[in-house]
């Protein structure tokens, strides 16, 4: 009988190797507190950005600040020929010095001191009135004498009218005298305006973004000089997407990682757009930052991590028990 031959069973290897045992740190996942974030790009902004224009005009004579310079409130940054300025206001004090010493003021009386009955004008006229009474009275008291005549008591009490009216003229003239000197101190305060504004000022602390003139430059009214920026706080401006705009709010923490800096820093939400923009379909909102040591610059690009959920939780494993490949 032809067949195949039986097999053989396996026999057991006498020097057989065991597997390795490997020592495993074991866990158990638990929820942990892992708050939500929104990711969003953006750059920062300054605070505030103005730019400085002329309210007079005026040749530029000397140049204050250049770029890069701080700035603080009040301080010069332009300043323009004065002398046309300063020849307007020594008109403006002789107009106003002639119309006071009209009415008899005397240099630091002030206007509201004057009565115009006691001016000197209507004082004179007052006596000439007050004679004319006198002469009129004389005359009707001897009437009944027949010492004068009809003729001539007419004729006093006709100059008696004429000084009562130029008694009442010069009253209406010192009142328009008062009306004047009024004018005149109006002029005087818009001449020491004008010559004040020839210094043009920084409107706020900061830094000189550019100049707009140099000495010999003559700027017109409102032509612009130079700009001014505000760097402390700095704003970031970023937007998130429309399936998030629900979840941003006032008050929310942003953790902010600038390419410059090694360690992230930290703001919080205080704007937000009242409508997405229709092209985009996204949001924009605003935080402040903290540039005290100006070390930041607007225009640096950044990256936010809005956390719109502080409380919410996770399922969290150790970095360490992550492998990657491929």
């Amino acid at each position: 009988m032809v067949g195949c031959p039986a097999a053989k069973s396996p026999q057991p290897e006498s020097a057989a190797k065991f597997l390795e045992t490997l020592d495993a740190e074991v866990l158990t996942l638990e929820l942990s507190p892992w708050p939500q974030t929104v990711r969003s790009q953006g750059s920062l902004y300054a605070d505030e950005q103005s730019v400085v224009g002329a309210k007079v005009a005026g040749r530029v004579a000397k140049v204050h600040g250049d770029v890069g310079d701080v700035l603080h409130l009040g301080d010069p940054l332009v300043t323009l020929d004065q002398e046309d300025f300063r020849l307007q206001v020594q008109i403006a004090e002789a107009q106003l010095l002639q119309s006071r010493s009209s009415v008899g003021l005397l240099e630091g009386d002030p206007i509201e001191k004057l009565d115009p009955v006691n001016a000197p004008p209507v004082r004179q006229e007052r006596a000439l009135w007050e004679e004319a009474q006198s002469s009129l009275k004389r005359f009707t008291s001897v009437t009944s004498s027949n010492a004068i005549s009809q003729r001539e008591i007419d004729i006093a009490a006709a100059a008696e009218r004429v000084a009562e009216a130029r008694y009442a003229a010069a009253v209406n003239g010192v009142r328009e005298k008062i009306a004047l000197i009024q004018v005149n101190q109006v002029q005087l305060a818009v001449a020491r305006e004008r010559f004040k504004d020839t210094v043009i000022s920084s409107p706020m602390d900061g830094f000189v973004l550019n100049r707009l003139v140099a000495p010999g430059t003559y700027v017109s009214v409102g032509q612009s000089v130079a700009t001014i920026v505000r760097t402390n706080p700095l704003r970031f401006r970023g937007t998130v997407p429309e399936r998030y705009s629900q979840s941003i709010a006032i008050g929310q923490n942003v953790t902010l990682k600038i390419e410059s800096l090694a360690e992230p820093r930290e703001a919080k939400i205080s704007r937000v757009s009242p409508a997405l923009d229709q092209q985009s379909r996204a949001l924009t909102f605003e935080a402040l930052l903290d540039n005290t040591e100006h070390t930041l610059r607007a225009g640096l690009f950044a990256e936010a991590d809005v956390e719109t959920n502080p409380d919410a939780v996770a399922l969290v494993v150790p970095a360490s028990a992550i492998t990657e490949f491929a």
